[in-house]
């Protein structure tokens, strides 16, 4: 037996062990969702800048197609196409906070990956768990396609497709494909595919239930099978479009990127786009026939799509934006769906909040009034009422209230304001307001970054997995 096939087995029975409790075996989703043969076909590479740490300790591991920026330490672990981004991480000195207590950050915060297997998977934040604030650890979990761990420390976990662990400490859980989960801390728990979960303690909680049957139409994960459905093939599509980016060491972009934006060479921008001020487009971005307006950003594995943003828009890592036209100060959540007609774009108002995986999916033209915070799926203008409220009817909830399929208890206007306040840190922290001095983020600090990349054994017996290695400054 091979080095890396030693290493599946090994992540494989690791991560078994800490789910013995729900009686979960990963084995059959590891079989056949990566040939063998890709991870000598890519490439890993890593960012180097003047304004980030640089530390990357590799051993006993395969990166292939991976990407990398920040302190990262990867062990006994397998990376395919994902994305390390540790532009947030704490720096020392900086202080945590747990309710009322500050928690000191002694050292400059690490990424650590340990006994893992994360498939097409975005790792961004910083860990939001008091009891090691100097360690973002992802350990003894295995990751399916396009799932996103976003401030979110994992220990013996299983992310399906599309599943979106957020700002949360969850041990020995499985979170079902395109599950979006926010509560905290979470263990010994197996969410269900399709569930959006908010809880801020005894403040409020949101809850929605995508109907399996709608949502196997768009993704659906046997265990010993592949991913399948729309998002799957809607992604797969693309693959072949991003071949440019990978075939040369800085992809020059044709589209004219302004002063103070900046848009990541592995990103692909085609068509009739246009780039405004102070815009973020992150690494495994697609933007065909896309305006993005002043503040926009485009994280990793957006699609945007015959659309404009006209500023100040935040679309979140995963988030597909097709034929829509997307006023000022629009939220758009972890792998949310919007897919209007190409002759009917939908409408969506100034100041809205488009939740995590939502799916809005046209079948006649619709139109979201401003202001209002958006689930579930939608497909006609009548729907729009059973998977929306109005931002200031939510406010003024203080106990409980049921909208269609969902549940919302405690404070209306502690969840609004948690979430408007997430989101001008959000465009803080990307440079959306940088006035040429003041405010410089990331779409500023993004515009001089060097590329390095690594290469695993082609041949023998570890093949396709890397030299250690051990990169200082």
């Amino acid at each position: 037996m091979k080095a890396l096939e030693r290493l599946i087995e090994r992540i494989s029975r690791q991560v078994n062990v800490h789910l013995r409790s729900l009686n979960f075996d990963v084995g059959p989703y590891l079989e056949k969702i990566v040939p063998l043969k890709q991870f000598t076909k890519f490439y890993g590479f890593y960012g180097i800048t003047a304004h980030h740490p640089i530390h990357f300790h590799f051993s006993n591991s395969s990166l292939a197609g991976t990407y990398l920026l920040g302190q990262c330490k990867v062990d006994n672990a397998i990376l395919y196409k994902s994305d390390i981004r540790g532009d947030e991480l704490k720096a020392k000195g900086d202080c945590l906070k747990c309710g009322n207590v500050d928690i000191p950050v002694d050292q400059d915060e690490v990424i650590r990956i340990t006994d893992s297997y994360l498939i097409k998977t975005l790792i961004h934040n910083y860990s939001h768990d008091p009891v090691d604030p100097e360690n973002f650890n992802i350990r003894s979990t295995v990751a399916m396609p396009y799932a996103n761990i976003h401030g979110s420390p994992v220990e013996g976990c299983f992310l399906g497709s599309f599943a979106t662990a957020d700002l949360t400490t969850f041990q020995k859980c499985v979170l079902g494909e395109y599950a979006y989960v926010q509560v905290g801390e979470l263990t010994h728990t197996e969410v269900p595919a399709g569930l959006i979960w908010v809880r801020a303690q005894d403040f409020f909680e949101f809850r929605y239930q995508h109907d399996p049957g709608i949502l196997a139409a768009y993704i659906s994960m046997p265990p010993g099978g592949r991913p399948g459905g729309r998002f799957i093939d809607f992604e797969e599509g693309l693959q072949d479009a991003f071949q440019p980016c990978f075939d040369q060491v800085c992809l020059i972009h044709d589209v004219k990127v302004s002063r103070w934006s900046s848009t990541s060479p592995y990103a692909m921008v085609k068509g009739s786009s246009m780039i405004g001020e102070n815009v973020l487009v992150c690494q495994r971005a697609y933007l065909e026939n896309a305006r993005l307006g002043r503040g926009a950003n485009a994280q990793e594995h957006c699609s945007i799509i015959n659309s404009e943003l006209a500023g100040y828009n935040v679309t979140a890592h995963g988030g597909f934006i097709i034929n829509c036209k997307m006023d000022e100060n629009i939220f758009v959540g972890f792998n949310a769906y919007l897919h209007g007609l190409q002759d009917a774009p939908l409408r969506v108002g100034k100041g809205c909040i488009v939740m995590p995986h939502t799916i809005i999916d046209l079948a006649e033209p619709v139109a979201i009034p401003p202001d209002t915070l958006v689930w579930g799926h939608i497909t006609r203008q009548k729907d729009v009422a059973e998977n929306s409220i109005a931002l200031k009817k939510l406010s003024a909830v203080t106990s409980e209230i049921r909208v269609g399929g969902m549940i919302f208890k405690g404070s209306g206007s502690g969840f609004v304001k948690a979430f408007k306040h997430r989101i001008n840190h959000i465009l803080e922290a990307n440079g959306a307001y940088f006035d040429g001095k003041k405010g410089r983020g990331h779409a500023q600090k993004g515009q001089n970054i060097a590329f390095n990349i690594i290469q695993p054994y082609p041949m023998g017996p570890m093949k396709g997995i890397y030299p250690t290695m051990d990169i200082n400054p």
